[in-house]
């Protein structure tokens, strides 16, 4: 929560700043990846330990105003968590045991100009579920554990917000951060894990290039 205000502060912030200016007038299309750091969060889900993957994909900018723009994207995130760390009997594994959820990401934000460069972005983010399976050897090509969309606790279709913020460079290439919050349980309605309260949570950095 402490994190939505900041974010939600600075975007405000960048909404009432006079001085602000996008670097382009014309609508630009560029490609982006970077790494994730994913977990499920929730009063069920406590001290869950963070799933790192990457994400890759494709963003568009389109100028709204002089310092405002609309920045629709679609990328492939690797999300997920860590069920166990270090060794364990049941699994027979030395390394971590991850619950791998990958989806197609579809953010739609409005991004703001604080300075030449410099910008903040805000908006909900739409995913679609790909694949799902647990992996006990994470760190190679093996342990992978298939999980069937019958045999499935998890919704295909979830709901976020994203907040973030980038900074463009005069060639095109941008560094950005971004901290997206689910707004409900990731979990079926009618299946054991009915009352499970379980969102995703994900923490991303990363660059890219607009053409």
């Amino acid at each position: 929560m402490k994190k939505l205000i900041v974010f939600t502060g600075v975007f405000l912030f960048a909404l009432t700043s006079v001085n602000a200016q996008s670097d382009s007038k014309t609508v630009q299309l560029g490609a982006k990846g970077g790494v994730n750091f994913s977990k499920i969060t929730g009063d069920d889900f406590e001290d869950v330990d963070a799933r790192t993957s990457f994400n890759v994909g494709l963003v568009a900018e389109i100028p709204l105003s002089e310092r405002i723009s609309f920045q629709p994207e679609v990328f492939y995130s690797g999300q997920g968590f860590d069920i166990v760390q270090g060794e364990d009997r049941i699994f027979n594994a030395s390394e971590d045991i991850e619950y791998q959820l990958d989806y197609i990401q579809v953010p739609l934000l409005l991004k703001a100009y604080l300075v030449k460069g410099l910008s903040v972005e805000a908006g909900p983010q739409f995913g679609f579920k790909i694949h799902e399976e647990f992996d006990s050897e994470p760190n190679s090509d093996g342990g992978d554990l298939e999980i069937d969309e019958d045999d499935s606790y998890v919704k295909d279709f979830d709901t976020s917000l994203a907040f973030g913020t980038s900074y463009k460079f005069d060639g095109g290439f941008f560094i950005s951060a971004r901290y997206t919050m689910g707004l409900s349980s990731i979990f079926k309605d009618d299946t054991l894990f009915e009352n499970v309260d379980g969102k995703n949570e994900v923490l991303q950095v990363g660059l890219g290039f607009m053409f």
